[in-house]
């Protein structure tokens, strides 16, 4: 069997879904920081194990769950109250189960964005593959924010989605969030400029580990100038956004205006070291 991890925050909406679509398993755990709504009595309600923890940053406070929690199983699957397992993916993942001891200590899950139309982002996701399902003892996050997953280990893809719902809450929900994300993108991004990381084009270009790939990616993206129409451009011609419609170049759109919002508050923390 698998354990389940759900991190919530007032998440009374999507969190019925959420838990619905993981009720195969018997190690439920909803690592909630405080909520003040209906969310710790809706994943009692479900027969969910509840922990709870002041959050402070995503890297610490994923890092403080897989180390802290007791999970019963030794494999986790990690998602969030907005996402859900489609059939496709439980499928994957029971086929994968009796090999589960193999030398692999994580698995890439494919995500599939929803916009909020209900139509899927195929082209226009930024990055589709994310490490969900592993071994909490040989899994570790990085960065304040949209954490680097560092696997002590070999890793491998299984099919399957996870679906996801951005813009369950609505628009102003969805760039309330973003706003607190460009404060801590924009925090990372000066410690990056002071630690003096030395990012590799190479492993940016072809490192076989995705995970090592997007953090250098992502550190050589943030010393370029212009970002917000560069990462616009990439997604609607590069990624071909374009052909998700105008839901797919509205969405390019809104992660531009996010990356804007990165350079503004970078812009206002250096700054204020003047």
């Amino acid at each position: 069997m698998i354990s389940i991890l759900i991190l919530t925050k007032n998440e009374e909406q999507d969190l019925p879904g959420c838990l619905a679509s993981v009720t195969w398993s018997d190690d439920i755990h909803v690592f909630d920081s405080f909520s003040d709504d209906r969310t710790v009595e809706i994943a009692q309600d479900a027969g969910a194990i509840i922990t709870q923890r002041v959050f402070d940053n995503w890297s610490a406070h994923q890092n403080w769950g897989l180390a802290n929690i007791k999970f019963k199983y030794p494999w986790v699957l990690y998602i969030d109250a907005d996402e859900r397992v489609s059939e496709s993916l439980l499928n994957a993942i029971m086929a994968l189960k009796p090999d589960m001891d193999t030398k692999f200590v994580a698995y890439e899950l494919r995500r599939r964005d929803f916009a909020w139309n209900g139509k899927w982002l195929k082209h226009a996701q930024m990055s589709p593959f994310y490490l969900r399902l592993f071994r909490p003892d040989k899994m570790r996050y990085e960065r304040l924010v949209n954490p680097v997953s560092i696997p002590d280990g070999p890793i491998s893809k299984i099919e399957g989605f996870l679906d996801h719902y951005p813009f369950s809450k609505g628009f102003r929900f969805w760039i309330q969030r973003h706003l607190s994300y460009a404060d801590m993108e924009a925090l990372t991004r000066v410690k990056d400029l002071d630690s003096g990381i030395d990012f590799s084009l190479k492993k940016a270009l072809f490192s076989k580990d995705f995970t090592e790939k997007r953090y250098h990616q992502k550190g050589l993206f943030y010393k370029l100038p212009g970002r917000p129409f560069i990462k616009w451009f990439y997604m609607v011609i590069i990624r071909r956004a374009f052909l998700d419609g105008s839901t797919g170049v509205t969405y390019a759109t809104l992660q531009s205006i996010y990356e804007y919002f990165i350079v503004l508050k970078s812009n206002e923390l250096l700054a204020k070291r003047k």
